[in-house]
């Protein structure tokens, strides 16, 4: 599909399945490379890094465990900023390389949270494993370790992300139409 309605909203494509699985991949191959030998944590941020964290993991090749928090920042079509814990950590995650695995990146508001609150578990290393990354809307100094595809600061859905809840089955992603 070229196009598609949600709700009151028209996107037209902009990330085709295809290059969603490649960019997939490499940031499977470059965590591979880069963890050989580590005790790693993969920590998926729900709901919307769901799909990436599943299609991930099954390129991830190392010894490692995966867990998921939910947190939520975003009302409508816009970030809210305010930035709740609706589900907590059940892991012991001190000593280990813990990566944050997210949806996307864009003004680093959720991000800053979590790893504040991940600090204080005491993990060895905490790392940023990210499907998109938006550096125009991007606020904090907090590096991303790995990121699938940058993107323009657009509203999108598919692929796990959403509009009110909807849209987060599409297996390609798609922008708002302005």
């Amino acid at each position: 599909m070229q196009e598609v309605k949600i709700l009151d909203k028209e996107f037209s494509l902009s990330i085709s399945e295809e290059e969603i699985n490649t960019a997939v991949r490499a940031v499977a191959e470059n965590i591979n490379n880069d963890l050989k030998g580590k005790d790693v944590l993969f920590m998926g941020i729900l709901n919307g890094s769901f799909m990436f964290a599943s299609d991930l993991f099954k390129h991830i090749t190392i010894d490692c465990q995966i867990t998921f928090v939910k947190v939520a920042s975003y009302q409508g079509t816009m970030s809210s900023g305010n930035v709740k814990r609706l589900i907590g950590i059940n892991e012991d995650i001190k000593g280990k390389t813990v990566i944050i695995i997210e949806d996307i990146v864009d003004t680093g508001h959720t991000l800053d949270n979590i790893i504040r609150q991940l600090k204080g578990y005491e993990p060895e290393k905490i790392l940023i494993a990210t499907f998109l990354f938006k550096p125009d809307a991007y606020t904090k100094d907090i590096k991303i370790d790995y990121a699938g595809i940058e993107i323009p600061n657009d509203f999108i859905v598919g692929y796990g992300l959403d509009y009110d809840g909807y849209g987060r089955n599409l297996k390609q992603i798609y922008t708002l139409k302005s």
